[in-house]
């Protein structure tokens, strides 16, 4: 058994943790629409984690992070700075990514959403990212491999004409916000770690439009594609069972057997 594998215990707290988390993303959706500032989002799911979930947002002062959620709009791939001036406008596309700490473990999950009337190219890169996503945690179980995880969700995102963001990765998560191991969003099949049952980690694609290059901001913390054209980006928190995976940060809206 490896240092990765978590205790019933531990799993049955990182379920009610992955709830919470889900629980946020169908929440704020009602509220992604164009005129809103990230900030105002960023308010509306810090109140919802403390007050009525009673639990913590884990990113508000994580190494100095400023706010409770990260909000990624257009061409930022990710860890995008929720601002009280940047207000949503028709077409955009946003992600956003929510961690809550509940009975100290870490539910981290994020998804797409789109701004008003979007473009077919900006729909159809959601659509691709998220069943990139999909197709990673089809390939967790067992006796599987990191690689394997990351040679599926390349494979499907490159077959759609798309570039998978290299320096940015999936991770560990239990008692810390990023533990190990690393999960790559890319590589070779059979490479990597053995999986284990009882191992949980995110599985967190970013997809870009056009090159995998990314730049990051000066406020240290947003990233952004180089050439300035669209990424997206959806996460769960994954659990390998005996039978494969079971997805911690799974929603409501979301159906299991998509996943298997």
């Amino acid at each position: 058994m490896n240092d990765f594998v978590k205790t019933p215990d531990e799993i049955a707290k990182m379920r009610v943790a992955g709830k919470l988390a889900s629980d946020v993303l169908m929440m704020i959706g009602g509220y992604v629409k164009p005129g809103i500032t990230t900030g105002e989002l960023d308010k509306i799911c810090h109140k919802y984690i403390v007050d009525v979930q009673n639990a913590i947002p884990a990113p508000l002062n994580y190494r100095g992070f400023p706010k409770s959620i990260c909000t990624s709009v257009n061409h930022q791939i990710c860890h995008g700075i929720p601002s009280d001036t940047k207000k949503l406008k028709d077409g955009d596309i946003i992600n956003i990514d929510v961690t809550v700490i509940k009975d100290g473990y870490h539910g981290d999950t994020s998804r797409m959403f789109l701004v008003g009337n979007t473009s077919i190219q900006s729909k159809r890169l959601c659509e691709v990212t998220r069943q990139s996503m999909i197709e990673g945690i089809k390939a967790v179980r067992p006796g599987g491999t990191t690689g394997d995880i990351g040679a599926a969700i390349q494979e499907y995102a490159e077959a759609n004409k798309y570039s998978v963001v290299r320096e940015y990765c999936g991770h560990g998560i239990g008692k810390k916000f990023h533990e190990s191991p690393q999960i790559l969003h890319y590589g070779k099949k059979n490479t990597g770690i053995r999986l284990e049952e009882g191992m949980i980690f995110t599985i967190e694609p970013m997809i870009n439009v056009g090159s995998y290059k990314t730049k990051l901001l000066n406020d240290g913390w947003t990233v952004v594609t180089q050439d300035h054209e669209l990424s997206a980006q959806y996460e769960h928190t994954v659990l390998v069972t005996n039978k494969g995976s079971e997805i911690l940060t799974i929603r409501t809206e979301e159906d299991e057997s998509e996943f298997k």
